[in-house]
């Protein structure tokens, strides 16, 4: 994996970054992955937010790797049920 540029990472962890893309109780669907690269070419950087309670608590960290895998986008922050990816 590349290494993350310490602006992105500061980013990616500011409050102020909002939510923009919400896993519901479709789960991670083909229409959620091309939204996510569509966000992802236009901004660069996507936070990500899966609903309480969708996913097992171990599973979080496959769930980012394989979103990040398909939008072929990096993890710069994974906190819960929260993610932020960067292209």
């Amino acid at each position: 994996m590349s290494e993350v540029p310490d602006n992105i990472k500061k980013l990616a962890s500011s409050r102020d970054f909002d939510v923009s893309v919400r896993i519901g109780k479709s789960g991670i669907t083909p229409a959620l992955i091309e939204e996510v690269k569509s966000q992802l070419n236009k901004k660069n950087l996507v936070k990500i937010k899966a609903n309480k309670g969708l996913f097992e608590k171990g599973d979080m960290k496959d769930v980012w790797t394989y979103i990040s895998s398909e939008t072929s986008s990096t993890v710069v922050l994974a906190r819960g049920n929260v993610a932020v990816l960067w292209k």
